[in-house]
């Protein structure tokens, strides 16, 4: 989950200069260069299990198939969050006061896979594949918190004011230029006590500060609250949502249409056929349950 700042009107001059940018700066490398150079580089920060950091993981699998698939050979290249897009690339980015790059750097990947949340400022440095995971935002406590769920009334508009007024209940956990930014949710300034979670850039360290009562609660993302009520059953619970549903994808450079445009092709054929949500129900089987949205119309086939 990438830093980020909201970009504004009084922006968009700098933003489309910046755009011009990378588009100068950047030598193209897209499927034909890639095909002839012989290496996929997946750019991946270990996450939930998107990005196990053991050699596997959802989109770890998923990237192998693609560089199978266009016939060459499949590279995992280790990054973290505050530098996966400047390494995709090739530029130091910058998120305020708005989004641009500001110096150059070596292009260390060809693709990003690791549970990426599509977000507005991000699409100044790349281009998002179609969704391969959704996600949102909850509002998670420990298990003996007094705090009660709320119960779902059908209304996600409701349900999520519902939720946001339980945070006068506590401290809550947030962090800053993420998705579990509060000036996303409109949570800011309205009396809740925030509190900024800076053990760690890594989302995993969260609920486990909050079992340790280092705060009441803790917003989270869908894909690390199923990983985390698996790993602390009985410890957590889940409130409500914060946020609407949101949408993950695979990041590529702006001047790679065609490697996007073959791993769209690639991702569509491999739900078609079952492979996905094969993957899915090996990394996040409580996902299709959570999330039917998303996932009812794609096949299951084995």
């Amino acid at each position: 989950m990438m830093r980020f700042f909201s970009v504004r009107r009084s922006w968009r001059a700098m933003v489309a200069l910046s755009l011009a940018c990378l588009s100068c700066s950047v030598f193209a490398q897209d499927l034909a260069e890639i095909k002839a150079r012989g290496v996929l580089r997946h750019l991946g920060v270990p996450y939930a299990n998107f990005v196990t950091g053991s050699g596997d993981g959802l989109d770890v699998e998923i990237v192998q198939l693609f560089a199978r698939h266009i016939g060459v050979r499949y590279e995992y290249v280790k990054t973290d969050w505050p530098n996966v897009i400047g390494d995709l690339v090739g530029h130091d980015l910058q998120y305020k006061p708005a989004p641009r790059a500001v110096g150059e750097r070596p292009i260390r990947g060809d693709i990003i896979a690791n549970g990426l949340t599509i977000l507005e400022p991000r699409k100044v440095f790349l281009d998002y594949s179609d969704p391969t995971f959704p996600s949102a935002v909850w509002l998670l406590a420990r298990a003996q918190s007094p705090v009660q769920p709320i119960k779902p009334g059908g209304n996600r508009d409701e349900d999520i004011r519902r939720t946001k007024a339980l945070l006068s209940n506590g401290t809550t956990f947030v962090m800053d230029d993420s998705c579990l930014d509060p000036r996303l949710y409109d949570i800011e300034g309205k009396g809740f006590k925030l509190k900024r979670f800076t053990g760690s850039s890594n989302l995993n360290d969260i609920v486990p500060a909050m079992v340790k009562q280092e705060s009441d609660m803790t917003l989270l993302d869908v894909p690390d609250v199923l990983i985390a009520m698996e790993k602390w059953s009985g410890s957590i619970k889940v409130l409500g949502p914060i946020s609407e549903e949101q949408r993950m994808a695979a990041g590529f450079r702006k001047t790679s249409p065609e490697l996007r445009a073959a791993f769209n092709e690639f991702l569509a054929g491999i739900k078609q056929d079952g492979t996905y949500m094969r993957l899915v129900k090996k990394y996040f089987r409580a996902a299709p349950r959570y999330l039917p949205e998303f996932f009812h119309e794609i096949p299951a086939r084995s």
